[in-house]
């Protein structure tokens, strides 16, 4: 059982989906960006992009995603503003939230460009985070895309 009560997945479901993250994290810092996977030592204080695995059996959506952590500093100043009496839209709030949501895109881009099948997140609670479903290689040949950018 997972923390919340869910079957957990299989050790080898977990090994795959620790692989696909590994390479997320791998594609990013090959871009020049940093990534971690959650849970990582020392992570609860980097900034970058961070890679949460889900441990569950079932998942509905999928079992790996990223989303982007502003440095801690920043993220300090939003909970102070919030905890003075600020409203949830003032600057120092909005903040963190709009870095990540343009970092959604850059995210997105990078993965899709390192042959590594990635979308946004459809959920209010995390509309930032972007899902990752595996690699282009791991699709039958008749699923791949094959579009090929003009000038290629």
């Amino acid at each position: 059982m997972t923390e919340y009560g869910f079957p957990r997945a299989s050790d080898d479901v977990l090994a795959i989906r620790t692989e696909l993250a590994e390479q997320v994290v791998q594609a990013l810092g090959s871009a020049g960006l940093p990534a971690f996977r959650e849970g990582d030592s020392g992570s609860a204080d980097r900034s970058g992009a961070v890679v949460h695995i889900d441990p569950d059996a079932e998942t509905a959506s999928a079992a790996v995603s990223v989303g982007w952590r502003c440095d801690v500093g920043l993220l300090r100043a939003a909970v102070d503003s919030l905890a003075s009496g600020s409203p949830a839209d003032a600057p120092a709030v909005r903040l963190p939230g709009a870095i990540a949501l343009h970092m959604q895109g850059a995210l997105i881009k990078i993965l899709l460009s390192a042959g590594i099948i990635a979308t946004p997140e459809n959920d209010e609670t995390n509309p930032e985070h972007v899902l990752v479903f595996g690699r282009v290689s791991d699709l039958p040949p008749e699923l791949r895309p094959t579009f090929v950018p003009p000038g290629a």
